[in-house]
């Protein structure tokens, strides 16, 4: 017996585990709106150069050099004429320059966004999507560093302390006087991101039972959906950079006083010697699920004979080497780090550059979003009926066959280009779902959130090379599809190497994970597990495979 049998005794999927799941989900409606700001906050209006002081188009003088109001199609020269004496429009010389006196930009689609506060065009256009690219490689910091100190720590200590950061950090990005500050605030918030994802998915999981865990996650992952469609009508709504950062920042100050609340993973307790709160927390799960008869039979004795292996396992420390040392941990953590990696460069390559599609960014934003329901719901029969090996996999490889379609459509076949588009984002939205919950069934409860930490590094460095591919544009027009469908494609055959979790308890101990792994696939032999069973019997426990 273990913890899940513990679990089912307390009330199972009950009362307090729709309260507390919905609870941790309800931050996911901002989490959209933070992984895809920049595509409002950092838009670019339409622009031209702005004219020398006190000019005309139409009062010119003798020899007078005046702009024309030509420029080209992306407002970074404007030409020049040198005009007759008689006022003709007979032109003796003609000459560009760059936008000496600055920019205008138009405000019928933005009212203000970074790029025309402080004008990132033209040469400075980098800049626009550096901000993405920083704010990226702090979600990819916050992993690596929340990752390994909710294992220390705690889960609930760190999502409360990062909710309090995000909200704190993103409001403040509101007031940056400079692009510089603004960048570093954005930095911040991205770690703060990656604490409030990876705990809230940690501490949803270790407190369901195994045979909701499916339907939960699945359904939970729509409060993301629902969130990019949310972006999309604030966006429209207040047009101004600095408003809408405020906006999709504020609540998290909700989140931070309510978080308090939840409880502590009963499993993390028991590991850290803390059997005596996990106790406590248990007894009130069970009083809110209507349980309180539970509340005398369950004792510390009989907790820890539910996890007396797990206590024994976690007498020793867990880093991220622990992920690759045993060949069970290895093999895993190298597949899930190339499906993390593709499916988060295919997904922010898609929905990072929504300016492109020649219609209303805002219209694209809920498209995008919509198109995601159809998807997880497909994810949700798959994940429930044919596990999550081949749904990582059907996803993976559906996302890629789009995206390459997507290639022989001509140009000006625009709508149909576009649906593909939604299509492969929605293929990739499903992926994303199925990687959070296949990989906090894969961990082991001792080094789950190291483990959750170290494989979403590498979704941060996909996000963060996506938009660099979009440069590859310029030599072949088809080559970032090309690029972004065969990282699918690479990842789709890394999944088949991952072992089945479907209704199989979480792992405990790197142990258990081992001995799952290696049977999926008929690596340990009938020796190996008799030896284990041995071992386990005598209380050692088995140190590697």
């Amino acid at each position: 017996m273990g913890f899940a049998d513990l679990l089912e005794e307390v009330g199972g999927f009950g009362r307090y585990q729709w309260l507390h799941v919905t609870l941790i989900s309800l931050p996911g409606l901002m989490m959209a709106s933070q992984n895809l700001l920049n595509n409002f906050v950092s838009g670019i209006p339409a622009h031209h150069c702005s004219l020398r002081a006190n000019q005309s188009f139409y009062n010119l003088s003798h020899h007078q050099v005046t702009c024309r109001n030509l420029t080209d199609v992306i407002g970074c020269f404007r030409y020049w004429t040198l005009l007759a004496t008689n006022n003709s429009a007979n032109i003796s010389q003609l000459h560009t320059e760059g936008c000496v006196d600055g920019w205008t930009f138009d405000r019928s689609e933005f009212l203000a966004t970074t790029v025309s506060e402080w004008d990132l065009v033209c040469s400075l256009r980098p800049l626009k999507q550096m901000i993405q690219t920083i704010y990226m490689g702090g979600v990819l910091t916050g992993a690596i560093i929340y990752g390994g100190l909710s294992d220390r720590f705690g889960r609930r200590s760190v999502l409360i302390w990062s909710y309090l950061q995000l909200g704190v950090l993103g409001c403040s990005s509101a007031l940056s006087p400079t692009y510089s500050a603004y960048c570093i605030f954005r930095f911040l918030s991205g770690m703060a991101v990656s604490g409030v994802i990876l705990n809230g998915v940690s501490l949803k999981v270790e407190w369901i039972p195994t045979k909701a865990r499916t339907l939960v996650g699945t359904l939970t992952s729509f409060f993301f959906t629902f969130g990019q469609m949310i972006l999309a009508g604030l966006a429209y709504w207040l047009r101004d950079w600095r408003k809408l950062q405020v906006v999709v920042c504020a609540p998290q100050f909700l989140f931070f006083a309510y978080s308090w609340w939840y409880s502590e993973s009963a499993r993390w307790l028991v590991l850290n010697r803390r059997s005596e709160d996990a106790l406590k927390s248990l007894h009130r799960v069970a009083r809110i699920n209507g349980k309180p008869e539970m509340i005398n039979k369950l004792t510390l004795e009989v907790l820890n004979s539910h996890m007396n292996k797990e206590i024994e396992s976690s007498r020793s420390s867990f880093t991220a080497y622990d992920l690759l040392k045993t060949r069970g941990m290895r093999r895993i953590s190298i597949c899930l780090i190339v499906v993390w990696f593709s499916t988060s460069f295919a997904y922010y390559g898609l929905a990072m550059d929504l300016q492109k599609f020649g219609v209303s960014i805002y219209l694209m934003q809920i498209i995008f979003g919509a198109v995601d329901f159809p998807a997880k719901l497909l994810a949700l029969g798959m994940l429930t009926y044919l596990g999550r090996r081949v749904s990582q996999a059907t996803c993976l490889f559906l996302s890629a066959f789009i995206i390459f379609a997507n290639i022989f459509v001509p140009t000006d076949m625009q709508t149909i280009r576009t649906t593909l588009a939604c299509l492969g984002k929605g293929f990739t939205s499903a992926s994303f779902t199925t990687v959070y919950l296949y990989t906090g069934e894969l961990y082991p409860t001792v080094i789950r959130q190291t483990g959750m930490g170290f494989v979403s590094t590498m979704a941060r460095v996909g996000s963060m090379a996506a938009p660099a591919v979009l440069i590859l544009d310029e030599v072949l027009p088809a080559l970032p599809s090309i690029v972004y469908g065969g990282a699918a494609v690479l990842a789709g055959c890394f999944a088949c190497f991952l072992p089945e979790t479907l209704n199989v308890p979480l792992p405990d101990t790197i142990e258990d994970e081992g001995m799952v792994s290696a049977n999926d696939i008929g690596m340990v032999s009938q020796g190996d597990i008799a030896l284990k069973e041995l071992k386990e019997t005598e209380g050692t426990g088995l140190n590697a495979l």
